[in-house]
């Protein structure tokens, strides 16, 4: 990418490194959520089904000054990770946080449609057969949902990418340091002469977008040809 200056490839770079972080690291709770959501029945439920889609509700703006006011140096839990030289407000770190939390939502709802789609049955079968709660799950229901997984991790991923008012509202938009792409893009349009460097980066948001979509796609048919040749 020779065509894209410093400034616009440094937002790149980190654009990819936010996304996949709030990715990666969403990913284990979003599969717990949606499976508790989808098969388990609790007090408080619907109130947890709530507080995961909150973010789909509220205004980003509103999101972003909550994490503020959560994780900034005088939060409360800022100042539980202060000591422990863990800081989010106005870092990469921070960007990547409010990412996986706009994310968060569409991830659970896609790997839970998943496991809401694998037949109870087939659980409850494997149970009589001795098989233990966790057993059923790793040698059952996670294979059948891999799809739905990976459409889930796909859409997050995606949705890290073009997240903006979350972020820029709690780490701000420091070049090098918590600019990411839509940052950029909009920096870009506030000054004059900077409109073909946004277009250039509109472009290369494109490109990932495509190329995640098509990789998901992929890797999905691959995992149901796989599933089907073992059933």
């Amino acid at each position: 990418m020779d065509w894209l200056g410093p400034e616009e490839w440094q937002a790149v770079r980190l654009s990819l490194r936010v996304a996949f972080w709030a990715t990666a690291l969403s990913l284990p709770f979003g599969l717990l959520t949606a499976y508790a959501l989808a098969r388990w029945r609790f007090p408080g439920r619907q109130l947890v089904n709530g507080l995961v889609h909150l973010p789909l509700i509220l205004p980003p703006v509103v999101t972003g000054y909550l994490l503020l006011l959560a994780f900034g140096a005088r939060g409360p839990i800022g100042e539980l990770l202060g000591p422990l030289g863990i800081s989010f407000a106005f870092r990469w770190t921070g960007a990547a946080l409010a990412a996986a939390v706009m994310a968060f939502p569409l991830m659970v709802r896609a790997i839970r449609l998943s496991i809401e789609a694998v037949d109870p049955k087939l659980e409850e079968a494997a149970a009589t057969l001795g098989a233990s709660r966790l057993w059923v799950f790793l040698t059952v229901t996670l294979p059948l949902t891999l799809p739905g997984i990976l459409a889930g991790a796909v859409l997050a991923f995606a949705k890290a990418m073009g997240e903006f008012g979350a972020t820029i509202t709690f780490v701000a938009n420091i070049p090098g340091q918590t600019q990411t792409v839509p940052s950029a893009i909009y920096a870009f349009l506030q000054v004059p002469g900077g409109e073909s460097s946004a277009a250039r980066l509109v472009i290369v948001s494109i490109i990932i977008a495509m190329a995640a979509l098509l990789l998901s796609e992929w890797l999905a048919r691959r995992v149901a040809q796989r599933v089907g040749a073992r059933s």
